[in-house]
């Protein structure tokens, strides 16, 4: 099962995700490094959070071990109606 990123990430928003994906599956509403020149305050505000493509996700669980909140879970140990799960889909259908 693909993982998806929990309401913990918004604001945190910290990427280190990103770096050990090996599929690049994992984005946000900005380009990484933009996300890497805001300071704590700035993603807190803007409420940032990253997202994972269910589709492109290998399942590896690379990711799992570098999030600072524990944010990323598998997609099955949450309802099928997860609010992160709708997020993650509203995510990739708009792009």
């Amino acid at each position: 099962m693909p993982y998806v990123i929990t309401d913990s990430c918004i604001g945190v928003c910290d990427t280190a995700c990103v770096d050990v994906c090996p599929v690049d599956c994992i984005h946000g509403p900005l380009a990484v490094a933009d996300v890497r020149a805001l300071d704590a305050r700035q993603r807190t505000r803007l409420s940032l959070q990253m997202y994972i493509d269910a589709e492109a996700c290998i399942c590896c669980a690379a990711c799992v071990p570098e999030c600072p909140v524990e944010a990323i879970v598998e997609s099955e140990s949450l309802p099928a109606d997860s609010p992160a799960i709708r997020r993650a889909d509203q995510f990739f259908r708009a792009r």
